[in-house]
């Protein structure tokens, strides 16, 4: 038995009038989902409980079937694993943002205009991260390079006790005044937020993007603070030889923290540009060589629902239901497969951030046939009745584990 996990990342949304009263996932055209749907299990599942916030690290762990309230231990110290930085149990990592902020004069006063910089290139960020860990870092805090926007700082023998950073995507277009909730003990990391603003406003990197019509990485903004934790291994927990497909570093972290055999797809972008083609093959491939089960994260749909990309988010869904699963499926028409297809959580185009709301899932088994619906979206997901309460529990149902 081959298992594929199809995670379309925040795929979930809000019924929209300029979409006549139906969601990206209803309005799309995805004939591969919606034929499965007809024959599959087809329910809801809330994947983040009420008491953490509603963010791809815990859903993520929730959906590959790690508990959050035992595993999850903050975001960053999954990416930094990605990124090769070995913590320290005295480290504390923090994600750091390359975002474009307004230009009035006092830091305070500045409106959050872009949470990722306009998708700023990796080789760009580099840059600027390599001019921010000259200038600022030291023994105490370093800064590290990941992918596009996406970076890490470390903070030696530092403390969770910060007060309150607030995730750049929660607050596009919105003045940053009321979200830099930070205590005493979080105060330097403010004042490194300011200062730069200071040093980026001006770089070279920022000065050629104004030119060429691009917003400015022109600050640092930290969030999603924590510690290392070990995660068991996912062959130890399953008996499964997984592997784990993403552009991210969030989900590359998770991937090395259990073990599993993490593929680097050339062109994986993390957005609606991304090689999609590129990890469908990536997945056949593996399942071909020796691998059980491999979970594939897109994270286009979530990425376009943060940006308020209507059209982009539709698009996002078929070309994940025609690049992706249409080629997995026909690479394995004649063998036993069980295909698990859900989004981690709702990225509502409304709102520009996530939700803790449930999300539809499709599971897909070759072998057998059951009474499914005719269109796989939030609407009839919910009218099955079938609804897991306990997230972290769809993964042993997948793996018929229960």
């Amino acid at each position: 038995m081959k298992y594929v996990v199809l995670l379309c990342d925040g795929m979930a949304d809000l019924p929209r009038e300029d979409l006549v009263g139906k969601t990206p996932m209803g309005t799309a055209n995805k004939p591969n989902m919606d034929r499965l749907a007809k024959v599959s299990e087809v329910g809801l599942v809330k994947t983040v409980i009420d008491t953490l916030k509603p963010g791809s690290d815990v859903a993520n762990l929730s959906v590959l079937g790690y508990d959050p309230s035992v595993y999850y231990s903050g975001r960053s110290p999954l990416e930094a694993g990605s990124i090769g930085i070995d913590m320290k149990p005295t480290d504390i990592s923090f994600r750091c943002n390359l975002v474009t902020l307004s230009d009035e004069e006092r830091y305070e006063d500045k409106t959050m205009v872009d949470y990722c910089a306009d998708d700023i290139s990796t080789a760009e960020a580099a840059e600027i991260i390599s001019f921010i860990q000259e200038k600022m870092g030291s023994s105490e805090f370093s800064f590290h390079s990941g992918v596009s926007y996406r970076h890490c700082l470390i903070w030696d023998h530092g403390t969770l006790d910060i007060g309150t950073l607030t995730p750049p995507h929660d607050i596009t277009g919105k003045k940053i005044t009321e979200y830099l909730g930070v205590n005493q003990n979080g105060e330097v990391l403010l004042e490194m937020m300011k200062r730069s603003y200071d040093m980026l406003k001006d770089h070279p990197v920022n000065i050629k993007r104004i030119e060429r019509g691009q917003r400015p990485a022109n600050s640092l903004w930290f969030w999603g603070e924590g510690v290392r934790k070990d995660l068991m291994p996912f062959e130890k927990k399953y008996g499964l030889k997984g592997a784990m497909i993403s552009a991210v570093d969030l989900l590359k972290g998770i991937g090395k923290f259990t073990e599993m055999e993490v593929i680097n797809v050339p062109g994986a972008t993390g957005y609606i540009d991304t090689n999609f083609s590129g990890k469908a093959e990536a997945a056949i491939n593996t399942l071909n060589g020796g691998n059980d089960f491999v979970y594939i994260h897109v994270e286009a749909p979530d990425e376009c629902g943060h940006r308020f990309e209507i059209d982009n988010k539709v698009k996002s869904i078929e070309l994940i239901d025609e690049l992706i699963l249409d080629p997995i499926l026909k690479a394995f028409e004649n063998e036993d497969i069980r295909i698990l297809i859900c989004p981690d959580h709702p990225t509502p185009l409304a709102l520009k951030t996530h939700t803790n709301a449930p999300v539809p899932y499709l599971i897909y088994d070759s072998r057998k046939k059951a009474e499914g619906v005719e269109k796989f979206d939030e609407e009839n997901a919910e009218k099955t009745g079938k609804f897991i309460q306990v997230g972290h529990t769809l993964m042993e149902r997948f793996l018929e584990i229960v």
